[in-house]
């Protein structure tokens, strides 16, 4: 089992880790779905990061260097991530997840737009709720699909118009079925 303070502590010093190199980094996956009110089992913690493919393994030197296990994962054509660099040690696993190359300006948007942050006091923000959902429909796939349909569902004040538009901005499609399915069974 997971210490989660432990976990918690090294993604907020990982992440600052990566600011220290310019690369911003804002909290997405289970976490952030936990965040926003969909608690779905997991013992990470992933960041999304923008980090061009040629700057993964800098990078992931960086953290190496600064006392933590560290493997790079990088994408293959088919791929819709511009790589994976997996940080553990004993408090557990925390994934830097780079949309760099394929997805960069949902990244740099959802860290911008976060207000929500992982603790108080923390610098580390939760990606926003709109953001999120754009991720998981670009990720596509039944189990990112039925994420947003529970988001939805467990947050049925959340603007559809503003998630809409972000998904619009993006050139993402599919999102207006599963907005359906979530009010149809709300």
């Amino acid at each position: 089992m997971t210490n989660q303070d432990g976990l918690l502590a090294a993604a907020e010093r990982i992440a600052t880790l990566l600011a220290d190199r310019g690369v911003d980094a804002v909290v997405i996956g289970a976490a952030a779905l936990a965040a926003h009110r969909y608690v779905r089992h997991t013992e990470d913690i992933d960041l999304g990061v923008n980090i061009a493919i040629r700057d993964l393994d800098a990078v992931a030197e960086g953290i190496r260097d600064a006392g933590y296990e560290v493997v790079v994962r990088e994408p293959d054509g088919q791929d819709p991530l511009g790589g994976v660099i997996d940080v553990s040690g004993p408090f557990g696993l925390v994934q830097i997840v780079s949309f760099g190359e394929r997805f960069p300006a949902v990244i740099d948007t959802g860290h911008a737009d976060a207000t929500l942050r992982v603790r108080s006091g923390a610098s580390l923000r939760i990606i926003p709720l709109a953001h999120l959902i754009a991720l998981k429909l670009y990720a596509g796939g039944m189990k990112s699909k039925a994420d947003i349909v529970e988001l939805l569902k467990r947050n049925p004040d959340a603007d559809r118009g503003d998630i809409r538009a972000l998904c619009r901005r993006y050139r993402l499609r599919g999102l207006e079925p599963l907005i359906r399915e979530a009010d149809a069974s709300a």
